[in-house]
């Protein structure tokens, strides 16, 4: 096994390591400076504002009691399965996602660590030849 070539093409296993932890840590940072909310669970269709939940669980208690009656039940797990997609469509639909205030500079350390990373991983599974230097030709 080689360590030197990373992915099986001539790259360098330190600039992928510093590529990794590079893109890591700047992941990090950003992620932390993101901060994430609810918001009303609302369906325009489904009800008045922020009244909505309920009527999205009856599919899927009426599919839990029926796979209670009858464990094959088709009707309960699709019950069941369209009663939690709904479920969980209304939970991603009311996120709010908000980048806290953060300076200049530390939003700048964050992403030239995320993309450098990223850039020194791609380098390193990349072939890096050595250069060949022209002879020079003495007469």
């Amino acid at each position: 096994m080689d360590m030197q070539n990373v992915g099986g093409t001539p790259g360098g296993l330190r600039t992928f390591l510093l590529g990794l932890a590079m893109s890591i840590i700047g992941g990090y940072l950003l992620l932390q400076s993101v901060q994430v909310g609810g918001g009303y669970w609302y369906f325009g269709w489904l009800g008045g504002y922020g009244s909505s939940f309920g009527i999205s669980l009856i599919p899927l208690l009426f599919g839990v009691g029926i796979l209670f009656f009858d464990g094959r039940s088709f009707a309960g797990r699709v019950l069941v399965g369209g009663g939690a997609l709904v479920i969980l469509s209304g939970i991603i639909m009311n996120i709010d996602i908000h980048f806290r205030q953060t300076s200049l500079f530390n939003l700048l350390v964050m992403l030239v660590l995320l993309v450098g990373g990223i850039g020194l991983m791609v380098r390193a599974a990349m072939p890096m030849e050595p250069k060949v230097r022209a002879a020079k030709l003495d007469d």
